[in-house]
């Protein structure tokens, strides 16, 4: 019988051998992008995907694989095949990519917007020159100015809502929206010394994360005194300076580890699936390959009278656009009176979304494209009923 040590060795070894074939896996997936973009096809092809989970599916139950497993795996795995695809062919369409790039977040290194900003460069470019700030409009600025080339910009999140002073600064900026992600946000209260939540005084966060996690702020830590803070790297490095068993931080373990702090607490946000939004900035708009799932992204002032903003949606939905989003803002010195943000599931160069821009225009006080670009929303590829996992 094999000794633990050995069997440790031969799962390390299988483990080298998975890295090995999934890196060669994705390089075929490239490939396949090249001949997309010669042959201008679709990057998603869903029926092959079916088959593809349908067959692996049947291949693993003898083996002892369930269906849970097989599908949870290879959904990360066409998640990443299809949007390492749309980089590939964005980057030989606009000439972007390259050795290196640099971006602007909020709050220093390991801010919920730097992992953002580090998951979207990643499939990107090479190196990374990361720029912290410590307010949305300081990040705008960086890029206007050019010190850096892009942006990132939390937008919406699924537990406290819309962003209103990202969208607010978005009226008055020339940047071109020219891309989107999404990262799952796991509040932990991090703590830098051995503790637990009955010791915590005081816990340090950015006001996002408090609203988000207000149940489990209210209900269990109710005596507990709040310190609102720049960002979410700042609460934490301040409870990693004060050290002690009576001070804690809201944020993420994989930034709580950046600051040598550790959960005492996980899963604290009210809704289980809290996600946040992110858009990237740049000073040049980009197109996007008519291949490539899209979204466009644009701000509408309607005329002051009954059913102007209707008579703008029925020209979307008359030129079958489907709109994924609608926010109203205040128009900052116009009292009364509201900016519109919309987004669409549309390219901007396709004739439909080209004609409706027309029929908008006619009718709005003042309209502004904001951006389009390549949607990172990845559908999970749908399975008959008799096949859906389930977990065990």
């Amino acid at each position: 019988m094999a000794t633990l040590e050995e069997i440790r060795k031969e799962i390390t070894r299988l483990d080298e051998d998975l890295l090995q074939l999934l890196s060669r896996r994705k390089t075929l997936s490239i490939e396949v992008a090249r001949s997309k973009q010669a042959t201008h096809r679709p990057i998603r092809d869903e029926h092959r995907e079916q088959e593809l989970l349908e067959r692996l599916i049947a291949q693993g139950r003898p083996l002892g694989l369930s269906a849970y497993y097989i599908n949870q795996v290879y959904r990360l795995i066409i998640e990443d095949s299809v949007l390492s695809q749309q980089a590939f062919i964005q980057e030989q369409l606009n000439g972007q990519g390259g050795d290196g790039a640099s971006i602007a977040f909020l709050g220093p290194v390991g801010s919920y917007s730097s992992l953002a900003a580090r998951k979207y460069l990643s499939r990107h470019v090479g190196a990374i020159h990361e720029c912290s700030c410590s307010t949305f409009q300081d990040v705008i600025q960086s890029v206007e100015s050019g010190q850096v080339e892009f942006g990132v910009l939390p937008i919406e999140n699924t537990s406290s809502g819309s962003i209103n002073e990202v969208y607010d600064l978005m009226q008055h900026t020339s940047l071109s929206i020219v891309g989107e992600l999404t990262l799952p946000i796991e509040h932990c209260l991090l703590a830098a010394t051995e503790t637990t939540e009955s010791h915590i005084r005081t816990i340090y966060a950015h006001p996002q994360p408090i609203q988000q996690c207000s149940n489990y702020l209210q209900t269990r830590m109710a005596e507990v005194r709040l310190e609102y803070c720049d960002s979410s790297s700042a609460a934490m490095a301040k409870v990693r300076e004060l050290n002690s068993p009576e001070a804690a931080a809201l944020g993420s373990a994989a930034g709580g580890a950046l600051f040598g702090l550790m959960p005492i607490a996980e899963r604290l946000a009210n809704q289980t699936d809290n996600i946040t939004r992110f858009i990237v900035v740049a000073r040049k708009a980009i197109d996007v390959a008519m291949q490539v799932p899209a979204k466009t992204t644009l701000i509408l002032s309607t005329a002051q009278k009954a059913g102007s903003l209707v008579e703008a949606l029925l020209i979307l939905r008359n030129h079958d656009i489907n709109m994924t989003k609608l926010e109203s803002r205040p128009i900052q010195g116009n009292p009364w009176e509201e900016m519109f943000y919309i987004d669409v599931a549309a390219n901007l160069n396709d004739t439909a979304m080209q004609t409706a821009l027309r029929e908008l225009n006619a009718i709005a006080r003042s309209m502004k494209v904001l951006g389009c670009y390549p949607s990172e929303d990845v559908r999970p590829t749908q399975l008959p009923a008799y096949l859906m996992p389930t977990p065990l």
